[in-house]
């Protein structure tokens, strides 16, 4: 079972940490949704498939295609999309990772290591679908629509208005 674990972490960063190392910024996205996909991976083996199902369509399909379209939608030339030096883009990447790192430490030492059995069993993801369709169902759509609007409305301020063909000419 450790083992499982130590695979799935062991890819996991592998892949954020080559997304980080690449110079081109849509390898990095694209190296980046495999380590996406294996977070939702120790979700699926951690026995929460709600949540790694939820991963695979938020980060995999929305995020991951939202990011690919900003920057196919926004770059110039292709040193845009390339970005800083290699040095340059290490040291971010190192005073990052210390800074999430430290974050992470401070919530993990706040955090009290207690089994409290009298919590309330976790809904199932039948009950929760029901719960999401059920009472929240007109939330939910709401939600849907309003995402909807705002990446058609990204798309069409990142796409600029055309060009005026009578400037060109003489």
């Amino acid at each position: 079972m450790n083992a499982v674990l130590a695979v799935i972490a062991l890819v996991t960063v592998a892949s954020a940490a080559v997304a980080l190392s690449r110079r081109n910024l849509l390898h990095s996205i694209l190296i980046l949704a495999g380590s996406w996909a294996g977070v939702a991976v120790f979700y699926f083996w951690a026995g929460s498939q709600f949540l790694a199902f939820a991963q695979v369509l938020v980060y995999l399909g929305a995020i991951s295609m939202a990011a690919l379209f900003a920057v196919l939608l926004t770059r110039h030339s292709r040193d845009d999309v390339a970005g800083a030096s290699s040095h340059q883009r290490a040291v971010y990447a190192i005073l990052t990772g210390i800074a999430v790192a430290a974050v992470l430490l401070a919530a993990v030492a706040r955090t009290p290591l207690t089994v409290r059995p009298s919590a309330p069993p976790p809904l199932s993801v039948r009950e929760l679908g029901y719960t999401l369709m059920g009472s929240h169902a007109a939330a939910l759509l709401v939600v849907g629509v309003l995402l909807t609007v705002a990446l058609i409305g990204a798309v069409v301020l990142a796409a600029g208005d055309p060009p005026d063909p009578k400037e060109g000419e003489p």
